[in-house]
This record gives structure tokens, sequence and C-alpha cells, in this order.
């Protein structure tokens, strides 16, 4: 089977997970507002968000639409032509990620207006957030270990004599 296939079904894959999660935490979690899930530590929280990260650019749902949808166009492109090769299977892995929270929440943002939110930390202060968002910010880090792994293994200064 070709990297081009598997990408598809694995990107298919994470996008479908997240929307039937979404559409169970809009059907279950809504009409109770929260419940918990690992007692002190975390909790199932409906949350409608406007945003970006951080509740960022708060009602400019079309500006968040088109810039998503331009990065979703160049992260797909970097995945099927780029990283055809097993050499780069974990960038491959990267970009799946990446571009399978994006779609996931690109799909909330076109349909609803805002993206679903449902994981609430109770340890630390931060925002609740998604399963396309742990997808998008793994795939990031993962990238950006590729990438410092890459440079950590070119010999050092190519042009020194």
């Amino acid at each position: 089977m070709s990297f081009i296939i598997i990408n598809l079904i694995c990107v298919s894959t994470l996008v479908a997970v997240d929307q039937v999660i979404k559409l169970w935490a809009t059907q279950n979690l809504a009409p109770v507002g929260s419940m918990p899930f690992i007692p002190h530590v975390m909790e199932l929280r409906f949350h409608l968000n406007e945003g970006a990260a951080f509740s960022m650019l708060l009602g400019k749902q079309t500006f968040l639409i088109i810039v998503t949808g331009i990065a979703l166009v160049a992260v797909a492109w970097y995945l099927f032509f780029q990283c055809s090769t097993v050499a780069k299977r974990w960038e491959r892995w990267a970009m799946v990620l990446v571009l399978a929270g994006g779609i996931g929440n690109l799909i909330d943002r076109v349909l609803n207006g805002c993206v679903v939110d449902y994981l609430n930390c109770l340890f630390i202060n931060f925002p609740i957030f998604n399963f396309a968002d742990i997808c998008v910010c793994v795939g990031v880090g993962l990238f950006v270990l590729c990438i410092f792994l890459e440079e950590q293994s070119e010999p050092e200064h190519k042009g020194k004599s």
C-alpha cells in the first residue's frame, strides 16, 4: 500500500475520532456542563471556543478559517509530496497529526462557527482543549524533534577545512 493511501486512512481516522468525540460532548456533556474524568486532575467540561488557542482572535472566524485552510494546504502538500519515503516516517506521522487535528477543528469552525472543547486540566490554569488540539500539538512537537535530530545527525560545519 502506498504512503499516500496510508496517510489518507490515518488522517481520515483521526478526524473521524475527533468528530465522534465532539458529537458525544455536544449531545451528552453540553446538557450537564461538566463531569469528572480523572478526579483532581482532569474533568470533561463542555466549552465552545470562538477563537483560536487561548481564545486569541475571538470572533475572527473568517480570518481563522482562511488562515487555517491555507496552512492545511501547505501541510497536506508537504505530507503527500515531501514525506513519501521511509526515511521520513516520523515527519510523516507528525504531518498526519497536524493535518488531522487542523481539519477536525476547521470542520467545527466552518459548520458551527466555533470549536467544541471538552478537556479541562484541574491541576494547572490551562485553556479547555480537545482531541484535535492534542493531535496538532503532538504533531508540531514531533516535527520539531525531527528537525532537531536531523540537524544533530548532519556532519558538523560542512564548509570547515
